[in-house]
């Protein structure tokens, strides 16, 4: 029975099973490190501009948007975690990297967007120019 659930969900895992690396990983994937709470505070990038998101491809728009999804999620653990164990905010804020995390997710939806209105453009452009 177990044997079952395990390849069920390791069909609905994100990462490819064919993959020599893959590690079938439960909710340590929402933690840092393995950790409720990092010990240490890393410095951390800042994020992802329009300009180089238009020189993505569109897999690599999707495997970003799923990085930054999943930092995320870490991101929120860890919020849910503070609240949780009653620590203050001052003493464990990530709002920074949260703020990072959506500014990215927007404009990965920007550049999608922009690229679907060129996509309607072109095929409108198209029937007009067989039309006629």
């Amino acid at each position: 029975m177990f044997g079952r659930i395990c390849t069920f969900t390791r069909q609905l895992s994100t990462r490819r099973a064919t993959q020599g690396g893959f590690v079938g990983r439960g909710l340590e994937e929402f933690f840092e490190s393995s950790q409720r709470l990092p010990v240490t505070r890393d410095q951390t990038g800042r994020a992802w501009t329009a300009s180089e998101l238009r020189q993505k491809s569109w897999e690599d728009l999707q495997k970003l948007w799923y990085v930054v999804l999943k930092e995320r999620n870490v991101l929120a653990s860890q919020a849910e975690e503070t609240r949780r164990l009653s620590i203050p905010s001052k003493y464990f804020s990530n709002k920074s990297r949260v703020v990072k995390c959506k500014k990215s997710m927007a404009r990965i939806k920007t550049v999608l967007n922009e690229r679907r209105l060129a996509w309607e453009e072109a095929q409108k452009n198209s029937t007009a120019a067989t039309e006629q």
